[in-house]
């Protein structure tokens, strides 16, 4: 923690540094007249103010309530919190899908408060998909439950940060307990006799940020979620949800399949919303042969920068931690060189870090200390980072639901907010850039999650059976999956059958070994081999694998690292620091094989198939660039070892005659195929609300399993979540939006906006740009009304 010297010195210069703010739009025009603009703002998007709009409750409040509310200025409830909370007093399951800093927080501790009014035995349990949600909202419920008229209320975070002391206390006697799912999984649920007291009055089980369980996690936490409500089951209470999302295509839905409860949908937002500009920016052409931009990190650096010297406080947002780390370290350099008082008020924020350094920078950024932040996603939930000016995304997050979480996190309330997103080199981004209204008229995407799958089943099952025996009626709980997946833990000798129950045959508790974030059992610690030996961060293996790989650039809080050697037996990779001028890329290649087909169609001439998929992966090498232009210095093989797992996944053939057309225009069919999978695997993401990360993709001239020419997309997860089916059922959309795609970039013969991709084990070849454009039109113009089921 920093010195109350240094921070009063450190508040004093943002204080004085805030007189230079200029509005978003003085900053744009200041921008477009700087020597270095040269066209990179593609778009300007004006989104008008909005006035408040409010509702009206069915029921009084108790009188305590009212006088904590005005306490903290509210006088009146917006129309969908007095709807949700109206619903909840109904005895209703609720999901509220409104927009960031909507006051969604508000409704749940309305609701939770006026019943722990009626009855002090009540409880509540708020889970929060971070620590950081967790430990800004007990902010805002102290700020709330310390006005005097709502007497004593014992509440508290309970985390792996927590005191054994406080879990004690908290575990005995709080009335609401704020956590993660992690905690529940881990800590609680497998210690519920020490919980009976809780769970037995457990009224309210409040899910804020349900958007953000999707993929791998959301699947796990809502088999936790069924865990916890047989063990409310087994100790007499039948609590509510109260669920928040962000705006998402498939709220109800969603909640639905998470909590295993059809909620009451509330998406009318009443909230406030002051002007916001929303900028495409994309970095200029540097090389009109290559169609090379300039890099993405270096036009955010620029951004920031110019950014904090006009007045605007800010958040970059990055995809990468390492992006994070780059960033800020060049943002840092230029501030030396032109307002060194304010390079120490920027700072970067990830997950990996110690708990008191992210409560640190937490801190900073809501009192206006800290006046810009490169961060991952994990500030864009709702944690309050106080009055932001602007944002900077680089590279599209993934989903519009959550390109509008993290540009809420500017302009709270009425105030007037900047968010600037900036298009990566790859075929999704650069379709973004030319087609705005893709993002700003087009419906949010659907969250995907599933908890009947076997491979996650299989972690949970045991979890379950340790917690309180199962049984044949959990199969209306645990989905379609339950049976098939005990069978097979019964056979494993996982679980033991008796007396019509099974029971968890193992020793110790198997919550220990499952890991919410991940599927994969086994992690690596990055030591630092400058410091005893200090572990900096912990990674997943199959994550490692793709990140300390011997050779590799770490950063870590804007410093560099050199990773000289993995110990992938002990689990430990060495980081030595170093002051260089490349960071790296890896390299993967991959083989694929039909297990199962499921499903198949025919769309025009092409067979279309759905189904399980074996997929071997492999790290094979890594590329040296160089920082400022990109330029690769350096490609060099690494002997790393082969991942294999089973997934789902589509693909789909490419007849016979529309490979002769191909042949006959002189085109390569091996890189049209090649280039098509680039681009569409770079789509998908519109379709399906998943990371690009969660996708993977083949593309073969003549496949061993179909003897045809194949294209498969498959999930990057055992058994997969959904995201390869989604593309199986709007196959013909995802076609024609990446001949779009491929058509509009005006490159000769492909480029990353287009048709490449930085991961290509094959280092990008064979690609031909207009094979691809010729194999979509034909299987287009020859699909048009013509699909068949079977």
């Amino acid at each position: 923690m920093a010195p109350a010297r240094e921070v009063g010195a450190r508040r004093a210069t943002a204080a004085l540094w805030e007189c230079n703010r200029v509005t978003p739009l003085e900053f744009i025009e200041r921008l477009q007249s700087n020597k270095d603009y040269r066209g990179q703002m593609e778009h300007l998007q004006h989104l008008p103010a909005r006035e408040a709009r409010f509702g009206r409750l069915e029921h009084q409040l108790p009188l305590a309530l009212q006088q904590a509310l005005q306490g903290i200025g509210i006088r009146e409830l917006y129309v969908h919190q007095a709807k949700a909370i109206n619903a909840v007093a109904a005895g209703q399951d609720v999901v509220i899908s409104t927009a960031a800093s909507s006051g969604k927080t508000l409704i749940y501790n309305v609701a939770v408060l006026e019943s722990l009014l009626a009855d002090p035995r009540a409880r509540a349990l708020y889970l929060f998909p971070t620590k950081a949600l967790a430990q800004d909202q007990l902010r805002v419920l102290g700020d709330l439950t310390a006005q005097d008229t709502l007497g004593k209320v014992l509440y508290g975070t309970y985390d792996g940060d927590t005191p054994q002391g406080t879990r004690r206390r908290l575990r005995q006697s709080a009335s609401i307990l704020l956590t993660n799912p992690d905690m529940l999984h881990v800590g609680i649920l497998p210690n519920h006799s020490l919980w009976s007291k809780f769970l037995a009055n457990l009224r309210y089980i409040v899910i804020d940020e349900a958007h953000a369980y999707r993929g791998v996690f959301g699947s796990q936490v809502a088999c936790v979620l069924r865990r916890l409500l047989r063990m409310c089951h087994f100790y007499g209470s039948n609590p509510q949800f109260i669920c928040c999302s962000a705006t998402i295509a498939n709220p109800r839905e969603h909640v639905e399949r998470l909590t295993s409860r059809a909620p009451v949908l509330v998406d009318d937002d009443g909230s406030p919303r002051g002007e916001r500009e929303f900028a495409l920016w994309n970095p200029p052409i540097t090389d009109a042969l290559l169609m090379e931009r300039r890099s993405i990190n270096i036009e955010a650096t620029n951004l920031l920068v110019e950014m904090v010297m006009s007045g605007l406080r800010n958040i970059t947002f990055v995809r990468a931690r390492r992006t994070a780390e780059l960033i800020l370290q060049y943002a840092r350099e230029r501030l030396e060189k032109d307002a060194p008082e304010l390079a120490p008020l920027v700072r970067s924020y990830r997950g990996g870090y110690r708990p008191e350094l992210r409560r640190e920078i937490e801190a900073g950024l809501f009192s206006g200390e800290l006046l810009a932040v490169t961060a991952t996603s994990a500030l864009e939930l709702g944690v309050d980072v106080g009055h932001l000016d602007a944002t900077i995304m680089v590279g599209y997050p993934g989903t519009i639901a959550s390109t509008w979480q993290q540009a809420g996190r500017a302009g709270r309330g009425r105030r007037q907010a900047l968010n600037v997103l900036i298009g990566l080199d790859d075929p999704l981004d650069q379709y973004l850039m030319h087609h705005p209204e893709a993002l700003f008229g087009r419906a949010p995407e659907h969250a995907l999650i599933a908890p009947d799958n076997r491979h996650i089943l299989a972690r949970h099952l045991p979890c379950a059976a340790y917690e309180q025996p199962l049984t044949s009626e959990d199969e209306a709980l645990f989905g379609a999956g339950y049976s098939g997946t005990v069978a097979e833990l019964e056979r494993e000798g996982v679980l033991v059958y008796r007396g019509e129950r099974w029971f968890f045959a193992g020793r110790g508790y198997p919550a220990e070994t499952v890991s919410l974030r991940s599927v994969s059992a086994h992690r690596i610690a990055v030591l630092d081999t400058s410091s005893d030996m200090t572990m900096m961060e912990e990674l997943e293996e199959t994550t490692a694998l793709g990140r300390v790989y011997p050779g590799a650039v770490y950063l870590h809080q804007g410093e560099s690292y050199l990773i000289e050697r993995l110990d992938l037996e002990h689990g430990l990779a060495y980081a030595t620091p170093a002051e260089l001028d490349y960071y790296t890329e890896p390299r993967e290649i991959n083989s694929v094989r039909v297990n199962d087909t499921r499903q198949s169609k025919r769309i025009g001439p092409s067979e279309v198939c759905f189904g399980e998929l074996l997929v071997t992966q492999q790290v094979v090498g890594y590329r040296r660039l160089q920082q400022l232009t990109g330029e690769v210095l350096l490609d060099e093989p690494l002997d790393l070892p082969e991942q294999s797992y089973v997934t789902t996944g589509v693909w789909f053939d490419v007849p016979v005659d529309v490979l002769a057309r191909v042949t006959a225009r002189g085109l390569d069919i091996a890189g049209g195929l090649h280039a098509l999978e680039h681009a569409a695997i770079g789509i998908l993401p519109l379709f399906a609300m998943c990371d690009r990360q969660d996708i993977a993709g083949l593309s073969t001239p003549l496949h061993p399993d179909t003897g045809r020419a194949q294209v498969f997309i498959y999930d990057g997860l055992p058994d997969g979540i959904g995201i390869a089916e989604k593309g199986y059922e709007l196959l013909r959309e995802l076609w024609s939006a990446t001949l779009t795609a491929i058509q509009e970039c005006p490159c000769q013969e492909g480029c990353p906006s287009c048709i490449q991709s930085p991961k290509c084990g094959n280092n990008n070849q064979p690609l031909d740009k207009q094979a691809a454009i010729l194999i979509l039109q034909t299987l287009l113009a020859q699909g048009k009304g013509n699909t068949g089921q079977s």
